[in-house]
C-alpha cells in the first residue's frame, strides 16, 4: 500500500484547503472533494495522502479510477490497490469488507465521476465493515453517500500575488527559464491570463506550455481574441468555459498530426508505452515515424505526461480527445484497431511463455492489464471469436499476477459469447479450469476440464490434448487426488515426443507429474523428474517452471533430512516467483523456506518467514495459512523454530514478518545463495 502517483510538478498554494482537508480526515470517515476538470482535485488529495504517508507508511491506499468505464472491474481494481488478489469463490465484496475488517487505512477513490452509484454502493459496504478506515473520494458530482463530507474545490485564488499567479510563475521557469515575470507588463499579462482562465491549475499549465514559443504578452492576447470562439461549446457545459478556451486553444496550437495523435491516444486506458501508440495509432497522414516526435510535443504541450519511458493523459484531457476522436468519425476504427494490437500483444505473449523473455511478457501483461480488459470487452461486443482466442491465451498470466476474478468473469463470458469448437475454445476451456481450481471451485473446475477434453479430442491436436491434461491433472491434484493426476498428465507426456520448446503445455504437465509424485510419497522420483523439469527450465530460460521444480526439490531434501539443501532451492523458487508476480507461488515458498530454517535450529529467520508466508496467504484469501498438504510437518517445523529461540523471540520476528512490507520482506529472506544461477 502507499502506491502513490508519482508527482512530476511542484505543488502550489492550497494551504487553507488542505488544512481544512487533513482536519476532515480526523473528523470524518468519507470525504469528497467535489469541483469540475482540470481544477485540482486529484493534487489535493494527493497532497493530503502523502502527509498521511509520512506519518505511517501502510496507512494509506490509492485507486486510480480514471480508466475505468465499467463497474464491473471497481472491486478487483480496488482490492489490488489494497494488496487483495484473492483467489477464493467469495464475493469479491466480501473479500475485500473482510480484508478491510481490522485495518486503519485512508482508502483514496481518484475519479470517481464515471461509476458514482457503483462508488457509493460500496464505499457504503466498507464503511460499514472496517470502522478503521477512512475514504476520501474526488469526483465531479457528490457521491450521495450517508455521512458525506463534501469539499467544494475551487479554483486557484486570483486577487494579487496569490495562488493561480504563483502556479503560472512555477509552471514559467520550468518551461521558461529565462523569462523574467519583474517587469510590470509581463506580470500584469500574466495576471491577466490567469484571470481569463479563472485560476483553473489545468488551464494555467496548458497556457504556460506555449511559452516555449509565445510571450507572456502574446498568449494573453490570443486567449482574448479566442475566448468564445472555439468548436465545442456545446460539449463542454457553460461553466467549464475558461477550462475549454484552454483546452481548445491548446488543441488549436497542436501541429495536425499532435492533434491527430491527442485523438486516438484517448482509446487508450491506462499507461501508454511508445510502442502500443505505433501500433494502434499510426495511420493515414500520422506514419509511424511522426509519433516519438508527436509525443514529445504532446508532452511539451502538457497534453500527456512522462513517467519513465511511458505516457499517462489527464482523464479531462481523454475526454476532448475522445470528442474529437468521433468528429473524425474515427472510433470504431481505433476502437477496433487498439482491440486487435492487445490481441496480438496476448498472441506474442503466450508463444514466448516457455522462453528467456518469460519474465518481461508477464510484466508486459501486468502493465497494460486496464488495455487488454479494454479490449476483451470491446471484442466480446465485435468479434467474439477473436475474444475466446485473446482470453486464453491470457489466462495464466492472469491467474499468475493475481486477477483471477477479472479473468473468470472475461473467460466465461467469453465461452458463452463464441462456442465454436476449435484450438481457441480448447485453450479458454484450460484457462477457465485453472482460475476456477486456484479459487478452490474444484468441481466446477473438474467439470470444465472434462469439456476440455472433450473439445480437445475433436480438435486432434497434441497442445490440445496437453491443456486438457493440465487442466484436469492440476484439478486432481487440490482435490486429493495425485494418483489420477500422475496418470492423466504422464499419459499425455508420453503419447508427444518432440523437444517442450515447441509445446508448452508439455512442461506443465511434467510439473503436475513432479507433485503427483511427491504426494504419493515416490520422493526419489520426484526428486529425479524435478531436476529434468529444472534443467529444461534453465537450458529455455525460463522461470515459472524452473520454479515449481525447485519448490519440489526443497520438499524432497526437506523430507530427506537435507535442510541446508532445501533452503537454497526454495529461496531459489522465491526469486522466480517473485519476478513472476506470482503472489501463490511465493506464499508456497516462504512455507518450505520456513522449515527448511527451522530445521537447521534458525529459529528467527523461520519465524520472519512463516510471518511474511501468512500476510501473504491472505492476501490472496486463505487466512488459516499454509499449503494444507504439509500442515502436519508445519506443526513441528514451527515448534522446533520455537524451541531454537524461545517464545518471545520468536513471536517478534513473526510479528515483525507478518507487519512488514511485503516487498521489503522478501528481500530480507532472499538473501542467500542461490543453487543453478550459473546457467543464466
Amino acid at each position: 500500500m502507499g502506491n502513490l502517483p508519482h508527482e512530476t510538478t511542484s505543488f502550489v498554494g492550497r494551504r487553507t484547503e488542505l488544512a481544512v482537508l487533513e482536519a476532515s480526515i480526523e473528523k470524518h470517515r468519507l470525504i469528497t472533494l467535489i469541483g469540475s476538470g482540470g481544477v485540482g482535485k486529484s493534487r489535493l488529495a494527493l497532497r493530503a495522502a502523502r502527509t498521511a504517508v509520512e506519518r505511517r507508511p501502510d496507512a494509506v491506499a490509492w485507486v486510480d479510477l480514471s480508466p475505468l468505464y465499467d463497474e464491473r472491474l471497481l472491486l478487483s481494481t480496488v482490492s489490488e490497490a489494497v494488496g487483495l488478489l484473492d483467489h477464493t469463490t467469495r464475493s469479491p465484496v466480501e473479500a475485500l469488507c473482510e480484508w478491510l475488517a481490522n485495518r486503519k487505512l485512508l482508502l483514496v477513490l481518484d475519479c470517481c465521476e464515471r461509476l458514482v452509484d457503483a462508488c457509493r454502493h460500496l464505499v457504503g459496504e466498507l464503511l460499514t465493515a472496517a470502522p478503521g478506515l477512512t475514504v476520501l473520494a474526488t469526483s465531479r458530482h457528490p457521491l450521495g453517500a450517508t455521512d458525506e463530507h463534501r469539499i467544494d474545490v475551487t479554483p486557484l485564488p486570483l486577487d494579487g500575488d496569490e495562488d493561480a499567479l504563483q502556479l503560472f510563475r512555477d509552471r514559467a521557469a520550468r518551461i521558461a527559464p529565462q523569462l523574467s515575470l519583474d517587469d510590470p507588463r509581463t506580470a500584469g499579462a500574466a495576471a491577466e491570463i490567469c484571470r481569463r482562465l479563472e485560476g483553473i491549475p489545468l488551464a494555467v499549465e496548458l497556457a504556460c506550455a506555449r511559452l516555449g514559443d509565445s510571450s507572456v504578452e502574446q498568449i494573453a492576447a490570443r486567449l482574448t481574441s479566442r475566448f468564445d470562439i472555439l468548436t465545442d461549446k456545446n460539449v463542454w457545459p457553460q461553466r467549464h468555459r475558461a477550462l475549454r478556451t484552454a483546452i481548445g486553444w491548446s488543441h488549436e496550437l497542436c501541429a495536425p498530426l499532435e492533434r491527430l495523435l491527442w485523438a486516438r491516444l484517448s482509446v487508450f486506458r491506462g499507461q501508454i508505452d511508445p510502442e502500443d501508440a505505433v501500433a494502434v495509432c499510426t495511420g493515414g497522414p500520422l506514419a509511424a515515424a511522426d509519433i516519438p516526435a508527436a509525443l514529445a510535443g504532446l508532452v511539451a504541450q502538457s497534453v500527456l505526461r512522462q513517467d519513465g519511458s511511458r505516457y499517462r493523459m489527464l482523464d479531462t484531457l481523454r475526454e476532448y480527445g475522445a470528442m474529437w476522436l468521433a468528429e473524425l468519425g474515427e472510433e470504431r476504427l481505433i476502437a477496433d484497431r487498439h482491440a486487435a494490437h492487445f490481441a496480438e500483444l496476448t498472441r506474442q505473449a503466450y508463444a514466448g511463455w516457455l522462453g528467456p523473455r518469460q519474465v518481461a511478457w508477464y510484466r508486459r501483461v501486468a502493465d497494460t492489464h486496464a488495455d487488454l480488459c479494454a479490449a476483451i470487452e470491446h471484442l466480446l461486443r465485435s468479434d467474439p471469436a477473436t475474444a475466446v482466442e485473446m482470453a486464453g491465451r491470457a489466462g495464466l498470466f492472469w491467474s499468475c499476477c493475481g486477477h483471477l476474478h477479472e479473468a473468470r468473469n472475461f473467460l466465461e463470458r467469453a465461452v458463452d459469447a463464441h462456442d465454436a469448437p476449435g484450438p481457441d475454445h480448447t485453450r479458454a476451456l484450460w484457462a477457465l479450469g485453472i482460475v476456477l481450481a486456484l479459487q478452490g471451485d474444484h468441481e466446477a473446475a473438474y467439470r470444465y476440464g472434462e469439456e476440455c477434453g472433450i473439445s480437445a479430442w475433436h480438435d486432434k491436436d497434441p497442445e490440445s490434448r496437453l491443456l486438457a491434461a493440465h487442466t484436469l491433472g492440476f484439478t486432481s491434484l487440490l482435490m486429493g487426488r495425485p494418483q489420477a493426476a500422475y496418470t492423466l498428465c504422464d499419459r499425455a507426456v508420453r503419447t508427444l515426443s518432440g523437444d517442450p520448446v515447441k509445446t508448452p503445455s508439455q512442461l506443465r504437465c511434467m510439473v503436475i507429474r513432479v507433485f503427483a509424485l511427491s504426494a504419493l510419497g515416490r520422493l526419489e522420483e520426484a526428486g529425479e523428474e524435478a531436476t529434468a523439469v529444472q534443467r529444461l527450465s534453465m537450458r529455455y530460460g525460463e522461470r515459472w517452471s524452473r520454479a515449481y521444480a525447485d519448490h519440489q526439490l526443497a520438499l524432497v531434501q526437506l523430507m530427506q533430512g537435507k535442510p541446508r539443501e532445501a533452503e537454497g532451492h526454495a529461496r531459489a523458487m522465491l526469486l522466480g516467483k517473485f519476478e513472476l508476480r506470482d503472489s501463490f507461488g511465493i506464499a508456497l515458498g516462504l512455507d518450505l523456506l520456513a522449515g527448511a530454517m527451522a530445521a537447521q535450529g534458525n529459529g528467527v529467520g523461520a519465524a520472519h518467514a512463516y510471518g511474511a508466508g501468512l500476510a501473504h496467504w491472505h492476501m490472496i484469501g486463505h487466512p488459516e495459512g499454509g499449503s494444507p498438504e504439509l500442515a502436519a510437518v508445519r506443526a513441528e517445523w514451527e515448534r522446533q523454530a520455537r524451541e531454537a529461540v524461545g517464545g518471545p523471540a520468536y513471536d517478534s520476528a513473526f510479528n515483525e514478518g507478518l507487519v512488514d512490507d511485503r516487498e521489503k520482506g522478501l528481500v530480507r529472506v532472499l538473501q542467500g545463495p542461490v543453487p543453478g544461477d550459473e546457467g543464466f
